[in-house]
């Protein structure tokens, strides 16, 4: 796996093993797969539609997605959360299975009526030849979703600076023993997630606008999601984080054409079609 960083792909296995969302409610597992496919063209899929979920991790976004299409390849290049996902789906009979990285797709060039990556391909070392990589798998006109972690290029100064104080925690952490790294994961979930979180609820249903309020964004997650988010953020050691307009030359470049970025959050949510 030349595209992969090996601490990042075994730093994942782990966290689906630890939060395999089978606990996670119905109602969010929902909501949140509609906040991230909410550009994603469903309805403009062929029938039968065939395609991949490039960092299937757990399975989460391919159980809501594959009862939609006609067949679903999962691929990760952790075989520990390959494990999780076919525990979560082995209920569904149109989802096969692939360990490989996004430099080793099994699938043949210009084969796929859809494609998406969330949360993924900003842990590579090449985002760019990773998206390149997804979109040579695409037959011509077929869509490709990508979700990519912002670059803050849409919050004020002070908003950056206090992401940058926190990636300096992140740096510590994530190279932490595993025990070690969940539990401290575990208090800031608890300590600064769901305070900031229910504080953004409560200002929110008064008529504050909370848009730029730290950790708004889960004023209506459970708590299962924030420890999940919370070991996400803080025990990956490889990330990186692009501006809208970064992301779109990415897609462009891809060999996508009619690229939307979207201007809600979850930020960024990217949809192009193959040339």
């Amino acid at each position: 796996m030349k595209n992969a960083d090996h601490a990042t792909v075994e730093g994942f296995g782990q966290e689906w093993a630890r939060f395999d969302q089978s606990t996670l409610s119905e109602v969010d597992a929902r909501r949140v797969f509609e906040e991230y496919f909410s550009l994603f063209p469903w309805a403009a899929l062929p029938a039968g539609a065939v395609g991949f979920d490039l960092g299937c991790g757990s399975g989460r976004w391919a159980r809501l997605a594959a009862p939609r299409v006609g067949l679903l390849h999962c691929i990760d290049a952790s075989d520990e959360a390959l494990g999780v996902a076919r525990r979560n789906l082995a209920s569904l009979t149109n989802v096969q299975f692939h360990h490989a990285s996004v430099d080793q797709l099994p699938l043949a060039d210009g084969s796929m009526d859809f494609g998406y990556s969330l949360g993924v391909l900003h842990h590579v070392p090449d985002t760019q030849a990773g998206i390149d990589a997804c979109v040579a798998k695409l037959k011509s006109g077929a869509p490709f979703l990508v979700y990519l972690y912002y670059a803050f290029d849409n919050r004020p100064p002070w908003f950056r600076a206090l992401w940058k104080a926190t990636d300096v925690a992140r740096r510590v952490i994530s190279r932490l023993p595993h025990r070690q790294k969940n539990l401290v994961s575990d208090a800031i979930a608890l300590g600064v997630y769901l305070p900031l979180a229910r504080t953004a609820a409560g200002l929110a249903r008064v008529g504050v606008d909370v848009s730029s309020f730290p950790l708004s964004a889960y004023r209506d997650r459970s708590f299962y999601v924030m420890r999940t988010d919370a070991l996400d953020r803080f025990g990956t050691q490889l990330e990186q984080r692009f501006t809208a307009e970064q992301v779109r030359q990415m897609m462009t470049r891809a060999g996508l054409r009619d690229v939307v970025v979207a201007d809600t959050g979850p930020f960024w949510t990217s949809v192009g079609v193959k040339a």
